[in-house]
């Protein structure tokens, strides 16, 4: 849960660079995270919202990073829009609506 809570910079690297070696090594990590520097590496996100607390709680949008990148409802998405390379080049499949099928 927020593992990036505090770290500088230069240690928030070296924890994907750990986070890296375990996946390469055959595990597989759930990590709850807001530091774009993270999301953006993730192989799949899982995107609550639209809020928190009480208006918060439902899948927004769930694919890679480029596919987030690409559903409007996502806030998370509108940030990875301005962070990722080829975000306008996925295909959005992702929303809500998607994800409950």
């Amino acid at each position: 849960d927020e593992p990036t809570t505090g770290l500088h910079f230069a240690d928030v690297q070296k924890l994907l660079e750990v986070l890296q070696a375990l996946v390469d090594a055959g595990s597989t990590m759930v990590i709850i995270e807001h530091n774009l520097d993270v999301i953006k590496q993730a192989d799949y996100i899982i995107d609550l919202g639209p809020e928190g607390g009480e208006r918060g709680g439902t899948v927004v949008a769930c694919g890679t990073p480029e596919e987030v990148a690409q559903v409007e409802a996502s806030h998370t998405g509108r940030f990875l829009r301005k962070v990722l390379p080829d975000a306008g080049t996925a295909t959005a499949t992702t929303t809500a609506a998607a994800a409950a099928t």
